[in-house]
């Protein structure tokens, strides 16, 4: 079941900015859209811990009277966006998933924002998150956990921290959702929702306005239905760029060049993630990747030492937890005390940030991101899964101790990347036996995120948008 299916017959951004500029369509029409597929739902997929359709209509009148007024039309005007409970945006207050608002400060927009609002963005309404970004799995016992759509019948997890986001894609309230990644927090509910999420090299886009999990590896980010959304979107945000049609027509031009040169190189590291995966999900996994190969991929092993490395830095050594602990203990102190055992047990349990524990998984990390240049050897991009296994009701996940184990289990096909620094993005490949989205995660060298973006374009155009 794919909730967004009835969502109109214009599907990608830049079609639907050409609809704009052609008359054919309007920013008023398109937020009435979004506005009708939510009150569709009635809510009943919990995406948005508040949803705004006054506002939004009045930016969509702003919109289109900027439309009208005869000059330049921004790549994203008028287009609907739900923004994760992280972000500071105005007219909103900030919870970060806590049961309190945060002071007015986390309510002021950062960068991202401010560069969606400047092009006439319409933000819809502001999207669940676990509480404090610090889960993979899209619980959240204060607000309600956001209902996977893939089943009707049973409330599955929809993937965490960006918990709303992937939702409201599938919604149809949406068609940008922006969200933030630490060890996963972007690709992991996109990968379990069917649609597409993109991880930035860290440090190239810059994080401020949103509450932060890790200084060390916090990106922001955006959820999007397809690669040619997410490609867009990198486009008319990236100062490098400022111009999506130009970086489209680059990665089509590049996906070109690696055709002509016997297809993209694509290494499978031997990591112990691939154990991990349940059996349908593999199988799905694996017949992705054979498709990339019958359309001139060439496709190579490498040691998978390093990805596992990286995995337990992340996992046992506790690196974001630190200075998940230490952002509360040295801002919001009060909000300690509010935490959910699911997340508050893991926080109060992390190592100190002035502790040799903290300061060896920094040490570590950096010496793994020395070695990262090993895994590219011979490859423009390494295939790992993004989930491993079926999403599960969030009534199993009740108790402790399987919250956690199956929270581990959800940040490892991840976090590798989170921790060397890399570009990544999740694209759906398929469904696995229970009919829930499966994902194939790419990943690419440092600041190589166009590279990524050519790769997934052309994966994309192989498979196709299978769910």
């Amino acid at each position: 079941m794919r909730a967004g299916d009835d969502v109109g017959t214009v599907r990608s951004l830049e079609a639907l900015h050409g609809a704009f500029v052609a008359g054919v369509a309007s920013p008023e029409s398109e937020v009435e859209r979004a506005i009708g597929a939510h009150h569709e739902w009635g809510g009943g997929l919990q995406a948005y811990r508040a949803f705004d359709a006054d506002g939004a209509r009045t930016q969509a009148g702003n919109a289109q009277r900027r439309l009208e007024s005869g000059q330049a039309t921004p790549p994203l005007l008028g287009v609907p966006v739900s923004v994760k409970d992280l972000y500071g945006v105005e007219g909103f207050r900030t919870y970060a998933g806590s049961p309190k608002a945060l002071p007015a400060r986390w309510s002021r927009e950062g960068w991202l924002v401010r560069r969606l609002r400047a092009q006439g963005a319409v933000v819809v309404g502001k999207t669940h998150t676990v509480e404090f970004a610090y889960g993979a799995l899209g619980i959240n016992p204060h607000w309600g956990t956001p209902r996977n759509p893939w089943d009707e019948k049973e409330h599955r997890i929809p993937g965490g921290s960006s918990s709303g986001a992937g939702v409201s894609l599938m919604e149809g309230s949406a068609r940008v959702a922006l969200g933030s990644d630490t060890g996963g927090s972007i690709r992991i509910p996109a990968s379990m929702t069917g649609t597409v999420g993109l991880r930035t090299t860290t440090g190239r886009w810059p994080t401020d306005g949103v509450v932060p999990l890790s200084s060390t590896l916090d990106v922001v980010g955006a959820l999007t239905g397809s690669v040619r959304d997410a490609a867009y979107l990198f486009g008319a945000v990236d100062p490098e760029w400022d111009d999506p049609e130009a970086l489209l027509r680059y990665l089509v031009e590049s996906g070109t060049e690696a055709g002509s040169r016997d297809g993209f190189r694509l290494a499978v590291p031997q990591a112990g993630i691939w154990g991990a995966c349940d059996p349908g999900i593999a199988h799905v996994l694996e017949e992705g990747i054979r498709a990339l190969e019958d359309a001139g991929w060439r496709r190579t092993q490498v040691g998978g030492g390093l990805v596992d490395e990286a995995e337990d830095v992340y996992l046992r050594q506790g690196l974001a937890g630190a200075e998940g602990r230490a952002f509360l203990e040295n801002e919001l102190p009060e909000w300690l005390e509010l935490l959910h055992p699911l997340v508050g047990t893991r926080i109060h349990a992390a190592p100190g940030i002035e502790s040799e524990t903290y300061r060896r998984a920094r040490e570590v990390r950096e010496q793994l991101r020395g070695r990262v240049g090993s895994l590219f050897e011979g490859a423009d991009l390494l295939a790992l899964p993004s989930h491993t296994f079926t999403p599960p009701p969030v009534k199993e996940l009740e108790d402790l101790e399987r919250y956690a184990t199956a929270n581990a289990a959800a940040l490892r096909p991840t976090c590798s990347a989170s921790v060397l620094g890399l570009p990544a993005i999740t694209l759906p490949v398929g469904r696995d036996p229970a009919g829930m989205p499966v994902g194939l995660q790419l990943v690419a060298p440092e600041g190589e995120d166009e590279v990524l973006l050519a790769g997934a374009l052309e994966a994309e155009h192989v498979m196709g948008v299978t769910t």
